[in-house]
């Protein structure tokens, strides 16, 4: 019965590793498409200057949305977990 519940947990690891990938990959193609669309008017073999700034604070300020949507996700999440939580054991 072990080494079932460590198959178990090995398997939720891996999923949780598969899916973290999943929405990294998701993230760095929609951050390039919208940053390649904002500051990308005639792509050619090279960026200019005002290209390089304008796809680096994109980037900057797309990952900062990112992270800040993902705290508060979860954090939001952790008080449901909470509460549920407690509403369990007063019942």
């Amino acid at each position: 019965m072990a080494d079932a519940n460590y198959d178990n947990g090995e398997v939720i690891t891996q999923v949780r590793q598969q899916i973290a990938l999943a929405n990294a990959q998701e993230m760095l193609s929609k951050m390039t498409e919208k940053c390649f669309r904002k500051c990308i008017s005639r792509p050619g073999k090279a960026l200019d200057g005002s290209e390089q700034r304008c796809i680096t604070q994109c980037m900057d300020r797309f990952l900062d949305t990112w992270n800040l949507v993902s705290r508060t996700y979860g954090n939001r999440l952790e008080r449901e977990q909470n509460a549920m939580q407690s509403e369990n054991a007063l019942n």
